[in-house]
């Protein structure tokens, strides 16, 4: 049986808002699954001004292994602002985002592994959403929309773990504080020409906590920053 493929240096940032049942459960399963495919890793918790214990369990486990690390914002910056910060947090030649939410199997980081060098970024894609069925529809129709409006060629733009080069990150400003950072990420490294491939991976039921996706004003602030995203994307286009 093969060695499963490994990489030098990989980072794992975790956006965290009000994740108390959550937090610990995911940070062990990554540090569980990480040495099998990497040589050096570590664990970002960033914690987006939970009003819950989310930040002390955080800081409790970085305490306890020198592979976890914090960032504390000490107001809630939006999904957004925390995916931001751990972009900007990591370390490593390879970024992978998984939401602290733990409907992520952190052994699956080795469906992804195997496709770096050849490609830049490898995207999750939930082979089937462990979400109500609203939630569903509505991903499937933003999807859409931007597919159409900003042309990103993949067909599950939230899925929230995808695995970067670093070197791509660092040439890439973010603007977008909510749930749009997903398409802004993809549209900014379709921009830099990045090789893309799509990963088909498992989405896990939500054990615990609530999710804010459909919120009316998380939803409204999308369509904003899209928009937002759109114009300015045009402008760097005209001045190229």
């Amino acid at each position: 049986m093969n060695a499963p493929a490994r990489v030098a240096g990989l980072s794992v940032f975790l956006p965290s808002h009000n994740e108390e049942p959550n937090v610990e459960r995911v940070v062990r399963g990554y540090l569980s699954a990480l040495p099998k495919f990497a040589d050096d890793y570590e664990v970002i918790v960033v914690d987006d001004g939970s009003r819950d214990r989310t930040g002390q369990i955080a800081d409790r486990l970085a305490a306890e292994d020198p592979h976890v690390r914090v960032v504390h914002h000490p107001v809630n910056r939006g999904y957004g602002g925390a995916v931001t910060s751990g972009i900007r947090a990591a370390k490593m030649p390879y970024v992978l985002l998984s939401d602290g939410d733990g409907q992520f199997d952190p052994d699956e980081v080795g469906k992804l592994i195997p496709f770096v060098p050849e490609f830049d970024v490898v995207a999750g894609r939930r082979g089937h959403r462990a979400d109500h069925l609203i939630r569903k529809l509505n991903g499937k129709a933003w999807t859409t929309l931007v597919r159409m409006l900003l042309g990103v060629g993949i067909t599950d733009i939230d899925c929230g773990f995808k695995l970067f080069k670093r070197e791509y990150l660092d040439r890439i400003e973010l603007h977008a504080r909510g749930a749009m950072i997903s398409t802004e990420l993809m549209a900014r490294m379709a921009g830099l020409g990045a090789r893309v491939q799509e990963v088909e991976v498992t989405h896990l039921p939500r054990l615990a906590g609530e999710q804010s996706g459909a919120n009316l004003k998380v939803v409204a602030r999308a369509f904003k920053e899209l928009f937002q995203l759109y114009g300015d994307l045009r402008r760097e286009r005209k001045k190229d």
